[in-house]
């Protein structure tokens, strides 16, 4: 046993190298799934794995096998659980918008002193006023705010806007007779990035009946992602923001900035 362990702590210049690249793999698939519920599946699975590393080192014949027979499905379960994540990362790797971007040639730079999204303060007055201006006209609308999720995938569903964000922009997009009301305006960086995008909806079989498909897709984009959806009925001019899959219906104006604010920090 003592003669495993100091087997297992050799080391030398192909371990390092080694290790280096299985860090830097496990660091990109971290910032895929960064942002999402899957990433507490993934910091849970990445710990299994090295406990079962450990114990394969101290030798626990019988604890080792049975982590061993877990392990050895891994690669299945990953799949299954993580099918979602996957399909949109090959269907992203397989799209023109990938080879024109330059962005796979900067993926192993760390940002480091720079700007991140989250960091732009954002125009909560703007979304508030646009919100409500909607409600007494019942337009109706779905926003999506990007906290730390790239939501790349649904960007690339919609129509391409890079606007800066303001309450006349928001209602123009949303106006009944215009091309790009139907689908939802993403909101990343303190710009409109996008608009007439097309959203995951929920699959809760207990869903209010009273809540139409804006509604579905807010909790839908919610429940994948740390976005936070605001959406304004069409039907009774209502609005609502929505987190984790949970609605927070009817809120005023006020509580409606101070949802915004406490959610996006």
């Amino acid at each position: 046993m003592v003669s495993n362990f100091i087997l297992f702590l050799s080391f030398s210049i192909t371990d390092a190298i080694d290790i280096i690249l299985v860090a830097v793999i496990l660091y990109l698939l971290y910032n895929m799934v960064k942002g999402t519920s899957a990433v507490n599946i993934f910091i849970g699975l990445a710990v299994i794995y090295f406990l079962w590393i450990m114990i394969r080192a101290l030798d626990l014949k019988l604890l080792s096998s049975l982590m061993g027979k877990f392990v050895n499905v891994g690669v299945i379960a990953i799949m299954i659980v993580f099918q979602q994540e996957i399909r949109k990362f090959l269907l992203y790797i397989g799209s023109n918008e990938f080879i024109r971007s330059r962005n796979w040639k900067n993926i192993l730079k760390f940002k480091i002193g720079t700007a991140d999204a989250e960091e732009i303060e954002l125009n909560v007055e703007a979304i508030v006023d646009a919100c409500f201006n909607m409600s007494e006209t019942k337009t109706g609308a779905l926003i999506i705010v990007s906290h730390k999720s790239d939501l790349k995938f649904y960007i690339n569903s919609g129509e391409p806007v890079d606007s800066g964000l303001n309450a006349r922009m928001l209602e123009n997009i949303f106006f009944k007779n215009s091309p790009l009301h139907d689908g939802a305006v993403i909101i990343k960086s303190n710009r409109i990035i996008a608009a007439r995008c097309v959203l995951p909806v929920t699959e809760k079989e207990n869903f209010p009946a009273h809540f139409g498909m804006r509604h579905r897709a807010a909790v839908g984009i919610t429940e994948t992602t740390d976005a936070i959806a605001i959406t304004v009925s069409e039907q009774t001019g209502a609005v609502s923001l929505t987190t984790s899959g949970e609605i927070n219906a009817g809120l005023s104006r006020e509580k409606l900035r101070f949802l915004i604010e406490k959610n996006i920090r």
